[in-house]
């Protein structure tokens, strides 16, 4: 009486079975893995496409912001403008106090002017001209301006 089945045979079956369950389970942790991947990169595009549309709002209001100052800034060299006709009109015409009042009227009209036709940019660049031009006396005045701001706000 032999036996047909050998022990090992059932091993083997086992061993089959096993690998094929290690099988769908690297192809269940690979589709995981996959989701994970496609999820990722959704969270991904999304944080991207926010972060575009907050620079976006905050560039267009940077931008609304400096043409908002643009305007005020024509605005008030009109003023000026206006502020020089009124000097020049009641303040007297003849003598010292006239020649006086009739310089006083020309700067301030021609201030008017410069804010009007430079704006703040204009302005801006006037400036860092003048600083290039004049590093030391730039840097003595910045000096100066800070130690009174200094004393200014320790009152």
């Amino acid at each position: 009486m032999a036996n047909t089945s050998h022990p090992m045979g059932n091993k083997g079956g086992a061993a089959g079975d096993a690998g094929k369950m290690a099988d769908k389970a690297k192809d269940a942790a690979g589709g995981v893995m996959d989701k994970a991947k496609d999820m990722a990169s959704g969270v991904a595009d999304k944080a991207s496409d926010m972060a575009h549309n907050v620079a976006d709002k905050a560039r267009d209001f940077a931008s609304g912001a400096g043409h908002r100052a643009e305007d005020l800034t024509h605005r008030a060299g009109s003023g000026m403008e206006s502020l020089g006709g009124a000097i020049r009109d009641h303040l007297p015409q003849g003598g010292t106090a006239g020649q006086v009042a009739g310089r006083v009227a020309d700067n301030v009209e021609s201030a008017g002017r410069y804010l009007q036709e430079e704006g703040i940019s204009g302005m801006a660049d006037d400036l860092t001209d003048l600083v290039r031009r004049n590093p030391i006396p730039a840097l003595l005045v910045g000096i100066g301006l800070g130690y009174l701001i200094a004393r200014a706000t320790r009152s």
